[in-house]
């Protein structure tokens, strides 16, 4: 088993704090051993809440996450152009400054008023700002903002179903799922389906977001999740600054992929500030963020291909954890019907037509054998009745 990476060995006694979601600000630790309080963005908001606001806090050194998955390395290899990544959630802003441009929205999913969807979304593709050292995972992507929940965060079976095939319609490659229902659908099997027929990755969290109000404050029961815990999904768990799930949190069976998602920094709906959030969701985020950055860099992989390549380089632990650059640049998987480019293994299973080859000469072998039986027979008769009339011919 690989030991940690250096980045994040060197992390770990430079985080001053732990980090909680449960409090109006918390302090979050940057790789440079400095804390800020950021206010902590919400997953769902209470009856009567007002809209999520602008945040006056400002990450101006590398968070703890980024640092950890080498993404200042990653970025250098590739940003995501050309692809489209679907958040379903709970829309995506447009006025969020650092993805200005790059959304687009389906219906009335480009106004967030939880403000997490546009969370995740800057996740995977905020554009850098000056004096600002946070940064999205693909930063070329284009984002697509659809709604799976209600306006306060409330997602359903149903809305996710609908939301996952709105993304697939609308041409995303990637689709980000926050969500995870306690109980998956018809509805939600079948939109998983669509999008592997049309060659999209779905990437889903694979438990809920911990609780971050008062009404919500007892934890998610121990189950699988839908639609993470279905076939054909990749399934992502979140975890801390020590590689980590959070104590006593539940790990499913399904976890595909493990992530930073424990005190994690992003941006919010608006203004240029930053907020601090925690869960598998975010987790996703940057799963979805790198493999934008896959399918960018090598278009002929199928999406099934692209999940492959993910959780073949991660890093090995119970739940592998996600390695972006080995991701990147590794030796590929390659299309179908494609000559594959891993070294040929040390033991082969032989080919159809070495197979034919063998068969043939067995058959030769075969044959040859059969013929020297038969002169050996043959001359067992003849000659000594040859002998017998001093070689001559034998009489009419």
């Amino acid at each position: 088993m690989r030991r940690l990476p250096r980045s994040l060995r060197a992390l770990i006694p430079l985080v001053l704090t732990t980090v909680t979601a449960l409090g109006t600000t918390s302090p979050v630790a940057f790789a440079a051993g400095t804390t800020v309080r950021l206010p902590v963005l919400k997953s769902r908001l209470s009856d009567g809440a007002a809209c999520a606001g602008a945040s006056s806090a400002v990450a101006s050194a590398v968070p703890w996450e980024q640092h950890s998955l080498g993404l200042s390395g990653v970025r250098q290899r590739g940003s995501g152009a050309g692809v489209t990544v679907a958040v379903v959630d709970t829309g995506v802003s447009q006025q969020a400054p650092t993805l200005k441009g790059r959304v687009t929205a389906v219906g009335g999913a480009g106004v967030d008023c939880v403000g997490h969807g546009s969370f995740v979304a800057g996740i995977i593709a905020s554009a850098p700002a000056k004096g600002v050292r946070f940064a999205g995972v693909a930063q070329g992507a284009r984002v697509l903002g659809v709604r799976g929940t209600d306006e306060h965060g409330v997602a359903t079976a149903a809305g996710v179903a609908a939301g996952i095939r709105a993304a697939v319609d609308a041409g995303a490659r990637i689709v980000e799922v926050s969500p995870a229902l306690v109980q998956g659908s018809d509805a939600l099997t079948s939109a998983v389906r669509h999008a592997a027929d049309r060659d999209a990755l779905i990437v889903a969290a694979a438990v809920p977001d911990a609780p971050t109000t008062a009404a919500s404050s007892s934890a998610p029961p121990p189950q699988d999740y839908w639609p993470a815990a279905q076939q054909g999904v990749l399934s992502v768990l979140d975890v801390d600054v020590a590689g980590k799930r959070p104590d006593g949190a539940y790990t499913p069976r399904s976890a595909d992929l493990a992530a930073p998602g424990d005190g994690v920094v992003g941006p919010g709906p608006k203004g240029t500030g930053h907020f601090i959030g925690s869960g598998a969701s975010l987790a996703a985020a940057y799963v979805a963020g790198t493999a934008a950055i896959v399918r960018a860099a090598h278009p002929d992989l199928t999406a099934a291909q692209v999940a492959r390549q993910l959780t073949a380089t991660a890093y090995p632990a119970d739940v592998p954890r996600l390695d972006p650059y080995a991701a990147l640049t590794s030796v590929r998987e390659p299309a179908a019907g494609a000559a594959r480019a891993h070294p040929a293994p040390a033991v082969r299973l032989h080919s159809d037509a070495a197979g034919e080859r063998a068969t043939h000469r067995a058959v030769v072998l075969a044959a040859a054998g059969a013929g020297v039986v038969l002169l050996v027979v043959w001359a067992s008769v003849v000659i000594p009745r040859g002998r017998a009339r001093n070689w001559r011919p034998a009489r009419r």
